[in-house]
This record gives C-alpha cells, sequence and structure tokens, in this order.
C-alpha cells in the first residue's frame, strides 16, 4: 500500500511551469453581501488574499476574475490585476476557465476570495502536487476533521480518498462513519477548496455539462469525478477559517487585530 498524500513543508516544483493564480470575486453573497469588499483591520478582504497568494513561492502572477465594477475598482485601487468575466456563470470553476483561456500558462491555481487568512505554503503544496507529476491534472487539499461536529455539519465538505490520496467521493453529508461514529481519520478528512489545474484540463473540464451528483450536492469538483478524471489531494495541517457569515467575518477581524493567521 502506498501512503495517502501529505504536505511537504518545503515542496518542490517543477522549474518549467508557469503557475497563475486567479482569485474568483463575486459580490452577490445570500448571507453576506459584498463579502470581498468587506473591511479587515483597513484592507479589504479580497486584498488580503491577494496580498497572502502574492507571497507563494509557486506562483508566478496573481489575477482577481469579477462580473462586478465595484470588486474591479477596489483591485485595481490596490494596484491588483483584475479580469472582468461575464455575469452568467454558474460556479467559480467556470469564471476562472473563461480566464484560463486568455492566458499562455501551465496551471491554474483556483483561490477563494473568503479566504483571507489563506497560508501561502497551502498553495506551494498543493501547485507542488501538480505540477511534479505529469498525470496530475488537478489537485487539492485536505485536512484532519475535528471531531464529529465537523463530519455532520453539511457546510463542512468532506472528502474521502485511496491510499495514494485521489479523491474517491465528496460530500455534505456525513461519510465513511465506523460503529464508534468516527471515520477512519487516514481515509476521511475536510476538504479545503483551493485548486490546481492544469490550465488545458480547466478549459476542457468547463465545456462539459454539469453532472447529477455536482448539482445535488453543489459541489462542482464532483464533475471532475462523474466525468471519470481523478483529483489529487494532498493533506495540510493548516484549517484556515473560511468567511460565510458575519460571524466569521467578525472572528477573522479579531485574529488579523491580533496578529493571528489561521
Amino acid at each position: 500500500m502506498h501512503p495517502r498524500a501529505r504536505s511537504s513543508q518545503s515542496p518542490s516544483f517543477a522549474s518549467s511551469s508557469q503557475v497563475v493564480a486567479i482569485i474568483p470575486a463575486r459580490y452577490a453573497s445570500t448571507r453576506l453581501p459584498g463579502k470581498p469588499l468587506a473591511d479587515i483591520g483597513g484592507r479589504s478582504m479580497v486584498e488580503h488574499v491577494h496580498r497572502r497568494v502574492s507571497t507563494a513561492r509557486s506562483v508566478h502572477e496573481v489575477l482577481v476574475a469579477t462580473d462586478d465594477e465595484r470588486i474591479a475598482d477596489a483591485v485595481r485601487a490596490f494596484g491588483g490585476d483584475v479580469r472582468l468575466t461575464r455575469s452568467d456563470h454558474l460556479n467559480g470553476t467556470d469564471r476562472l476557465a473563461e480566464v484560463a483561456e486568455t492566458l499562455d500558462c501551465d496551471l491554474v491555481v483556483n483561490v477563494q476570495a473568503d479566504e483571507p487568512l489563506i497560508e501561502p505554503s497551502m498553495i506551494d503544496s498543493a501547485v507542488a502536487a501538480c505540477a511534479n507529476q505529469d498525470n496530475v491534472q488537478m489537485s487539492t487539499l485536505r485536512c484532519q476533521l475535528q471531531g464529529p461536529d465537523d463530519l455532520d455539519d453539511p457546510h463542512v465538505v468532506k472528502v474521502a480518498v485511496d491510499h495514494a490520496g485521489y479523491a474517491l467521493f465528496f460530500s455534505r453529508a456525513a461519510i465513511g462513519r465506523d460503529r464508534s461514529g468516527a471515520p477512519p481519520a487516514d481515509a476521511v478528512g475536510k476538504h479545503i477548496g483551493l485548486y490546481v489545474y492544469r490550465r488545458d484540463f480547466l478549459v476542457d473540464l468547463s465545456r462539459l455539462p454539469a453532472t447529477a451528483l455536482e448539482q445535488s450536492e453543489r459541489l462542482e469538483q464532483l464533475r471532475v469525478l462523474e466525468y471519470g478524471h481523478r483529483i489529487l489531494t494532498t493533506e495540510t495541517p493548516h484549517d484556515p477559517i473560511g468567511v460565510d457569515t458575519p460571524a466569521d467575518l467578525e472572528l477573522v477581524r479579531r485574529l488579523v487585530a491580533t496578529g493571528a493567521s489561521a
């Protein structure tokens, strides 16, 4: 058996890979409208994300993709590079692909605009997993579940992996629970929604029709599995707080004010 893929403290990268990170940012949000522009310690959330992504050793260029001029103006104001996209995209992957089609690069990194505490080393680990293996078309991250509450929480996406670290399934439901009520820690983890794609694979993926499980679970990465492709996951010790609610935003503001990161 092979050990499940785990992150390296100092990942190495294929020197020939050109890596562009794209931060898809949308203004509309049911629970927190305009959250990419939410102020955190004097900077917008999207600026915090941009600054952290820019320090990842593996990334050569950082872009923000949005269909909203307010977000575009904010990005330009802090000196970021922004690409305006169509407004009819169903998810971040399709918005990402619209921009990727215009790029001359090998790998595209998708970093969510509501992850102001993302660790740059997480990006480097996910990039290394894809860049250093020619047969890997897409990679992502996972971390340990924090007890049964995570397992039962539909807002926590779970991923089951094989012995090589490839994703078997993603779900909002509890998966892999044994008789004790807990899943095997090495086989089921919390999915972290950071993705690395080979550029051509991303473009081709966006042209495929949405799938049944993708729509029922509201998890766009299931499209990859349903069409028979594979996603390599790497375990990370980091579990940064994403911002989905006003309570999340206040917590992140307190953490930033005290100098904490995750």
